[in-house]
């Protein structure tokens, strides 16, 4: 299983956008004309649309992992450490 360090913004994007245009006509939704279901055929400024939303997404989903990632549980966040002998 991938983590969330392998998926790039992009590939996030166009997993959204074809899952977005699946489903949107079963929540009476406005889906792309027909040309532009596609990503491929997606115009340019939607798709990067697309990807900078997909990357502040993958930005605070990560950083909300990390802050609960068990590994890290015995080690104090940065500023909190006490330090001595």
């Amino acid at each position: 299983m991938s983590s969330l360090q392998d998926v790039s913004a992009e590939q996030l994007a166009k997993v959204f956008h074809h899952y977005r245009e699946a489903l949107a006509h079963d929540y009476d939704c406005k889906g792309s004309e027909q040309a532009s279901s596609c990503w491929d055929r997606t115009p340019v400024n939607e798709r990067r649309l697309l990807v900078a939303a997909a990357q502040l997404a993958l930005q605070e989903l990560r950083a909300a992992a990390s802050e609960e990632d068990p590994n890290r549980k015995y080690f104090a966040k940065p500023g909190e450490a006490e330090w001595g002998c």
